[in-house]
């Protein structure tokens, strides 16, 4: 038997069938689903963000900003946002307004509006994002300025 656990999949098979997998994510990929495409932590220059629920309609992110670090300025045509931050000093730009954010403090990103995250603290920032809207995939993003 083969035994493979990570945090959005469990595989147990007979060792002789391992390479059936591959059907199992092609299946995936006809059903218009993306657990072929993204695991559930990704990794980016900036930190990482892991998805922790989602449905029709919405989305719920953990993000985790490294000090100095900030996500480009950008916006999503089809969806809105909501940060809730959890431990951490975040600068909040969103349309012409910055905030200065801090734990247990929050902040709705309407659909459409440019939007910029950065941590301003020495340490880790933690915030859990809420999306919500009829397009929930990154294709949405629209980017102003690169990374």
């Amino acid at each position: 038997m083969v035994v493979v656990a990570t945090p959005d999949a469990i595989l147990v098979a007979h060792r002789d069938r391992v390479q059936d997998v591959k059907a199992i994510v092609e299946q995936l990929a006809k059903s218009g689903r993306d657990e072929h495409l993204f695991h559930t932590m990704v990794h980016r220059p900036w930190g990482t963000y892991e998805i922790t629920d989602r449905g029709e309609g919405y989305q719920t992110k953990r993000v985790v900003v490294k000090p100095g670090e900030r996500l480009a300025l950008a916006k999503h045509q089809n969806r809105a946002e909501h940060w809730i931050i959890v431990r951490g000093i975040a600068r909040v730009t969103r349309g012409d307004a910055t905030f200065v954010l801090g734990e247990n403090e929050s902040i709705y990103v309407p659909a459409d509006t440019p939007h910029k995250l950065e941590n301003i603290g020495a340490s880790p920032l933690h915030l859990i994002e809420v999306q919500s809207g009829r397009l929930l995939s990154e294709d949405d993003v629209v980017r102003f300025e690169s990374r």
